[in-house]
């Protein structure tokens, strides 16, 4: 190798520069990814549950409620990191989007 090459190539100091604030972001975002997606796993099996008539109108009423909960506790922790739907909704490339 030239003295030339070795001048070309960056400095490499071992050492990898992770910004907190982004990390944060991007860990919030998969959480909230994950949740969102059960969340709407839930509710699926909420709705055929309701439809075949397996639960009472009380059940109903307490699905229905701690579904509502749910999801005012999602929109306020989008609020908080920043994040709409969209961010939420994971490109899986050839599979297409998450949600």
């Amino acid at each position: 190798m030239s003295q030339n090459n070795l001048e070309e190539q960056p400095f490499k100091s071992g050492r990898v520069n992770l910004d907190p604030d982004g990390a944060e972001q991007g860990l919030a975002q998969l959480v909230l990814t994950v949740i969102e997606l059960l969340r709407q796993l839930v509710e699926r099996q909420a709705i055929r549950r309701v439809d075949g008539g397996t639960l009472s109108e009380e059940q109903i009423e307490q699905l229905g409620v701690a579904l509502m909960n749910l999801e005012v506790k999602m929109d306020e922790l989008k609020e908080i990191f920043d994040l709409d739907d969209e961010d939420l909704n994971i490109d899986l490339g050839p599979l297409g989007n998450l949600l």
